[in-house]
């Protein structure tokens, strides 16, 4: 190679370790949203650029990557609001939160009261389904006007991540209209009627509340969202904004959640979401890499499919993901 090209090679070399070395750690910061005529009280933590190196801020059996309570970097910033599983936590997926806030954005995620790891006392139940949507909604508002940085956020670049019954509460947040009529077709299936929001409709109860919807939020990534039968295609035409839709891989139904309902959601929108089937990959690919003590407490959730490779899908994931909101947001902002 000719002395100009190696030095060329060179400079380019040492301007790439610089900008390594400058990228933005993850900050973290907990938040509690107090109870009110709203809803109940929720606690979650707030991922955002900071510019201190990278720590580790322990969680129980999770090391949640990032520096506690350190200063917030940059302005008019996107925020994105994360959506977890049933009986999931504000950090089922922290290293996707810290990832989108070392690209630049400002990431919020929230325990789903009564359905969450530590209380259960709501989950798959009528008033579940219908008031998630409703705590993502307070979420915008508090990070929008209570969050002590609220003024670094732009209120046009707002996202939302879903996954599982996170996916469906996106939906509903975005436009869905879910069917909660007595006598609901899917309802008679012999693997659903048991589910307690199936009861509940039979039954002819309604919700205390309805559904929430939130035109703040300008495009979604959307993962297995489980239930799809409560937004049939005829309940999805109120969903119009961008969105990515990820599934795991059919081949692995037999744990009843993996490939079950992306599809299903794709094919009943009326505009046609960014695609995305991770062959070979379980419902619970999306969650972030298990700690060893995680896996052995957790196994359900860390267990992977042979020959999958959970850290190295994440690598290729999160890319695409930062990909799409940085476009669709920046769309959103620019119109």
């Amino acid at each position: 190679m000719p002395a100009p090209m190696r030095l060329l090679g060179l400079a380019i070399a040492f301007l790439l370790l610089v900008a390594a070395c400058e990228t933005q750690a993850a900050g973290i910061r907990r938040i509690r949203i107090e109870g009110s005529a709203t809803g109940p009280l929720i606690v979650g933590a707030v991922w955002y650029p900071c510019a201190t190196s990278v720590q580790d801020a322990g969680d129980g059996n999770v090391a949640l990557s990032g520096v506690k309570d350190c200063p917030l970097a940059g302005e008019k910033l996107p925020l994105i609001v994360m959506s977890h599983g049933r009986m999931g936590w504000f950090g089922g997926g922290h290293d996707i939160a810290a990832a989108l806030a070392d690209a630049g954005f400002v990431v919020a995620s929230i325990d789903h009261p009564n359905d969450n790891e530590r209380n259960h006392s709501g989950t798959d139940g009528l008033e579940v389904f219908a008031g998630r949507s409703g705590d993502i909604k307070r979420l915008v508002d508090f990070m929008l006007a209570d969050w002590p940085d609220a003024g670094h956020i732009d209120s046009k670049r707002i996202g939302l991540f879903g996954f599982s019954v996170g996916g469906y509460t996106g939906l509903v947040v975005i436009g869905g209209a879910p069917d909660f009529r007595k006598g609901l077709p899917r309802c008679a299936r012999t693997d659903l009627r048991a589910l307690p929001v199936c009861a509940q409709l039979e039954n002819g109860e309604l919700p205390r509340e309805a559904p929430a919807h939130d035109p703040r939020i300008k495009a979604a990534v959307i993962i297995d969202p489980w239930p799809a039968f409560l937004l049939p295609a005829d309940h999805l035409s109120g969903v119009t904004i961008p969105i990515q839709l990820w599934s795991s891989d059919p081949a692995h139904e037999s744990d009843g959640v993996s490939g079950c309902c992306a599809a299903m959601i794709r094919d009943g929108l009326a505009s046609k979401p960014e695609w995305h089937l991770v062959e070979n990959a379980n419902h619970f690919a999306f969650l972030a890499v298990c700690s060893p003590k995680l896996a052995l407490d957790a196994p359900r959730i860390c267990a992977t499919p042979s020959g999958f490779d959970r850290a190295a899908f994440h690598e290729r994931f999160q890319p695409e993901m930062i990909a799409f909101f940085r476009r669709t947001l920046n769309e959103a902002r620019d119109h």
